[in-house]
């Protein structure tokens, strides 16, 4: 009973502090002349991952859990998708789709290429060298954080010059400008705190559900972890959607995606035995798989961009949820 109110405490904690950090993130980018995409993609992302480096740094150093940090990260992707989709619900008239900017096709584009990296980098990685000086890293996953990068700053320059073509962004929110950079830094600084103090016991109340269980450390990783310290980004996406920031609530999930590819590279920085994603099981490159298969989806989502939902909810979010439980039902049929 005192696992499940920890639990319950922990999760609205970062509910709490996800919806204000959203929020937060909304008034920066009108205040700072940044697009919503971008700040979503990077600012926010990159705060409501710190659960998973955190989740993933104490898996592989405090007790020697490769399959579970890497579990972790390949179904929070995973989930993400799910989330996408389940967004739809909070669009009244139009799917999200066709609500969002395409920029985010080229979030999706790098986010598929660092997952088919893993994916390859789990089956086929005892092929390739060992980088000795770098803590026997994965010459694969090393090369997450250049593309990472490359990432940000191709979405930097394509949201900087599309801000440029329509300079409505500022005028729209004029009247939400008269925080102060101080009381927004302060109250983003101060989420971001909560989320990272609630999210770091997390993964200790995971391990209860594991011994209890006796489930794998696999499916234990790409299941229950993955739900659990994915929380921040669906307080961000949820709280984002519901004032109708749709741009802020995609691009914070897909930056979230392209942030564990760069929180796994750290994590096989540091498990020093060897390369961390040659010793973890293969039902990890399933996860990758069906992530990038949903990313496919989205693709072509934000490309064909209908307007009109099935009852009340469009093709492509129901296609993402079909994706999300056929992957799970293969995960546990083969625990």
């Amino acid at each position: 009973m005192i696992f499940w109110l920890q639990f319950v405490l922990c999760a609205a904690l970062i509910f709490f502090a996800g919806g204000r950090l959203s929020s937060c993130s909304d008034l920066i980018a009108d205040k700072s002349g940044l697009s919503k995409n971008w700040v979503g993609l990077v600012l926010l992302a990159v705060t409501a991952s710190s659960s998973q480096l955190v989740a993933s740094i104490t898996a592989v150093t405090c007790h020697d859990l490769p399959d579970l940090a890497v579990g972790g990260l390949m179904g929070s992707c995973m989930f993400n998708m799910l989330v996408i989709g389940l967004l739809d619900l909070f669009s009244a008239k139009k799917p999200v789709s066709n609500v969002v900017h395409r920029g985010h096709i080229l979030s999706v584009g790098f986010g598929i290429v660092l997952l088919g990296f893993a994916a390859i980098d789990i089956l086929f990685g005892k092929h390739l060298p060992v980088v000795q000086a770098m803590h026997r890293m994965d010459p694969i996953t090393l090369a997450f954080v250049p593309i990472y990068l490359i990432a940000m700053r191709l979405t930097f320059l394509f949201e900087a010059a599309r801000i440029q073509e329509d300079e409505r962004t500022r005028s729209e929110h004029a009247g939400q400008q008269a925080s102060s950079w101080y009381k927004l830094i302060t109250i983003f600084v101060i989420c971001a705190s909560t989320i990272l103090a609630a999210s770091s016991y997390l993964p200790y109340l995971a391990e209860q559900i594991q011994a209890q269980t006796g489930w794998s450390q696999s499916f234990i990783g790409l299941s229950f972890i993955a739900i659990i310290t994915c929380l921040p980004e669906v307080a961000v996406s949820t709280s984002a959607a519901r004032r109708g920031s749709f741009d802020v609530a995609v691009a914070s999930l897909l930056g979230s995606n392209l942030c564990y590819m760069v929180i796994l590279a750290i994590t096989d920085f540091f498990y020093i035995k060897e390369p961390l994603l040659r010793h973890v099981s293969s039902s990890n490159a399933l996860a990758a798989m069906a992530a990038i298969i949903s990313m496919g989806i989205v693709v072509i989502a934000l490309t064909y961009r209908s307007e009109r939902k099935f009852w009340f909810i469009a093709g492509d979010a129901v296609t993402l949820v079909l994706v999300y439980l056929f992957a799970n039902y293969l995960l546990f049929t083969a625990r």
